[in-house]
């Protein structure tokens, strides 16, 4: 499983950088740059918004990712050894990108 570091502060299952979610899943089925993915697993943290997961955050993810173009994408799973999902101030999951997507 791919490291996961996150810096969208304002997804609920941010927990200290790390994702409280056993698997996430990245959207871009046809992108071509960073800025063409997302983090389709992102839910707004709002002021009354609480995780529904029980678990610990973890360091790592399993990774569902559509952007098949990416060259750690095998059979629609990342394999980059860690990766990086921002986004900073996102309110949607399209506010949101997999920093280590490369062509």
């Amino acid at each position: 499983m791919p490291e996961l570091k996150c810096t969208v502060q304002t997804c609920v299952h941010n927990k200290q950088y790390f994702c409280d979610l056993d698997h996430i899943q990245v959207g871009g089925e046809h992108a071509k740059r960073a800025d063409e993915t997302c983090c389709d697993s992102f839910e707004e943290r709002t002021g009354d918004t609480y995780s529904n997961v029980t678990g610990q955050a973890s360091a790592t993810s399993n990774i569902r990712c559509e952007a098949t173009e990416c060259r750690y994408n095998q059979s629609c799973k990342c394999h980059a050894g860690k990766i990086s999902v921002e986004g900073g101030d996102a309110c949607q999951c399209k506010e949101t990108e997999c920093a280590t997507f490369c062509c």
